[in-house]
């Protein structure tokens, strides 16, 4: 191939590349510091979920409403019930974007085994009672969790009383379509727990919500 083609073939594949980038990449506010946004909003899958209420968590309940979603389980020692009062502590400023669409937080326990409607209801009235917080079976779970780009395992015998689960500490954001557009992670410090800076998902959900 002649070095006329080769730059032709250079300049071709830098065309497309650009055109991927405007036509599929999520607008990038400059002002945004800290979510990892994804290359494409990814649709979530259908799911069922019972939340605290006894009531049905499906994908329209996440729609016409920024959703913050964070996975855990209530007897999570330190990410959880530190994630959650980061996030309790910043809720009134959330609610007070002056956006399109209203910001909602959302629990997500993938310990069903344990944590039953009313436990959950205990659990999260403790930090914020307008948070959402739900559960559903592990077949429901899991898929729902791994298109949030997330994980979870319970690695220790669940045979015993207080068995650990594994899972993610960062912090999801759903649009008001019910797509996943990227998450808040988790910043690591010695003698820290890793959570998600509560003030970093402020400052970006006020340029990111209060755009609509």
């Amino acid at each position: 191939m002649s070095r006329l083609s080769l730059a032709l073939v250079a300049l071709a594949a830098l065309i497309v590349g650009i055109v991927i980038a405007v036509n599929i990449a999520p607008p990038k506010s400059d002002e945004t510091q800290y979510i990892s946004l994804y290359p494409q909003a990814r649709a979530l899958p259908a799911f069922s979920l019972t939340d605290s209420k006894g009531q049905p968590l499906t994908n329209e309940s996440l729609q016409s409403q920024w959703t913050l979603v964070f996975v855990g389980y209530t007897f999570c020692p330190d990410i959880c019930p530190t994630t959650l009062s980061d996030l309790s502590s910043i809720y009134p400023e959330l609610q007070a974007i002056d956006g399109q669409y209203p910001v909602k937080v959302a629990f997500i326990s993938v310990d069903p085994a344990r944590d039953t409607t009313e436990r959950l209801a205990e659990y999260i009235n403790f930090f914020e009672s307008d948070f959402i917080a739900a559960t559903g079976e592990h077949a429901d779970l899991f898929p729902f969790v791994r298109a949030m780009g997330m994980m979870y395992s319970t690695s220790q015998n669940t045979d015993a009383e207080n068995y650990l689960v594994d899972h993610s500490s960062s912090v999801v954001l759903v649009n008001p379509q019910g797509h996943v557009v990227g998450r808040f992670k988790p910043e690591f410090a010695a003698g820290k727990v890793a959570v998600s800076e509560s003030k970093r998902i402020l400052h970006d959900m006020k340029i990111l919500a209060g755009a609509e």
